[in-house]
């Protein structure tokens, strides 16, 4: 898959560009286990980058220009590195020119490139492939001009892109998966301070599986901002009430109580959910870290619940889906991943089921929808790096 992929934007580099790339950077998606919705509400997060990617092929110019060649799209942009740059018509263009404006706005300089790029990450399926997208340029501009900025500020980077060019409110977990991934590993992000630790994924026996529901989310208009707007209406409240508590996640679940009335039933909802998730990360931490894979996927059902019920972020495909997974045998646990509104299901499955679940829930969901559904088979991968020409792919 991976020396695919490199092949094939090679080669459209060399089409588009009709020259030779120098480099090659590989940035993937992520998954998320668990703690959807809190990277934005001081919360833990458990996610882990993927086994998908986006791939730049990349070639330095003597010019003040960056052209890009989008290949999924076949389209293409280029601008001026020292002219000041404003959000374009072209979505996908504005999660780079995003990045390149925080980077100018630092006083670091970058020179001219030529880029093509092409993605195994499927768009709109939760897997995150506008965060590698912005975080992949991010990091091969530092790597290219010696920019010396460190991971940190590389994920920084691309959520302060997609806040200020994109206009999405994002938290900060997509990006940092991406920059931070290690292979076999889980990371439990603290949202608030950026502090992770790694956790061993030891789910032996079992494998995530991403069932995708070909429904898109809708994360670039209202669904999603409107959950921030009811969480941040029921932060205010609880902080003006409880002042002496700063970190949201130190709220207890009787002063949300007592602040019912005040914040009204929605924001409510919102933040009881959150609250919930965020103690349910820590649980998931421990239980994969002590390969306990039937709490975990016991964890994965009740965040399904929250996300249905409380947090009202899924939709009726993904209730469905979701429901007849957990009915069949050696599915130990199935939810919604990511924003809402549509995507992808994880589904935790023992090895020896795989094939049957997916065989069976492509059945009943082509028969309820008349969509054909799309597997992913999934690896926890290591974080953005640039690939090395003598690197064997196996």
């Amino acid at each position: 898959m991976q020396d695919n992929l490199i092949n094939y934007t090679k080669d459209a580099f060399r089409a588009f560009f009709q020259s030779e790339p120098e480099r090659i950077f590989l940035a993937p998606g992520r998954i998320n286990i668990i703690g959807e919705h809190v990277d934005y509400s001081d919360g833990f997060v458990l996610p882990a980058a993927i086994d998908k990617y986006i791939c730049f092929a990349v070639k330095k110019t003597e010019d003040a220009e960056i052209s890009f060649f989008a290949k999924d799209f076949n389209d293409s942009f280029s601008f001026d590195v020292h002219e000041k740059q404003i959000p374009v018509s072209k979505t996908w263009v504005n999660y780079l020119l995003g990045v390149f404006n925080v980077i100018q706005e630092s006083g670091k300089e970058v020179g001219g490139l030529q880029i093509a790029f092409s993605s195994t990450i499927p768009m709109g399926s939760g897997l995150s492939s506008s965060a590698a997208l912005e975080c992949g340029f991010a990091y091969l501009l530092n790597e290219i001009f010696d920019l010396n900025l460190n991971k940190k500020e590389i994920a920084v980077i691309g959520q302060q892109s997609e806040h200020t060019f994109v206009g999405v409110k994002c938290g900060i977990m997509d990006q940092f998966s991406s920059v931070f991934g290690k292979e076999h590993q889980v990371m439990m992000l603290d949202c608030n301070s950026l502090e992770h630790q790694y956790f061993e994924a030891n789910m032996e026996g079992c494998s995530l599986v991403l069932f995708d529901s070909c429904v898109k989310h809708t994360h670039l208009t209202s669904g999603y901002n409107d959950r921030r707007r009811d969480v941040d209406n029921g932060k205010k409240i609880l902080g003006e009430k409880f002042p002496e508590v700063q970190k949201f996640r130190d709220f207890s679940f009787e002063m949300l109580d007592e602040a019912r009335e005040e914040m009204g039933e929605i924001s409510y909802r919102r933040c009881f959910y959150l609250l919930k998730e965020i103690k349910r990360v820590k649980k998931a931490a421990k239980a994969l870290s002590e390969g306990n894979i039937e709490y975990l996927g016991q964890l994965l059902n009740e965040t399904h619940t929250g996300l249905s019920t409380e947090f009202e972020v899924s939709c009726d495909e993904l209730d469905f889906m979701v429901e007849q997974t957990l009915k069949e045998e050696g599915v130990l646990g199935a939810r919604i991943m990511g924003g809402g509104f549509g995507g992808c299901s994880i589904n935790l499955i023992k090895d020896e089921n795989v094939n049957q679940v997916i065989e069976n829930i492509t059945v009943q969901y082509k028969e309820a929808y008349n969509i054909e559904m799309k597997i992913y088979k999934v690896k926890i991968s290591d974080g953005i790096n640039e690939y090395q020409r003598n690197e064997i792919i196996i």
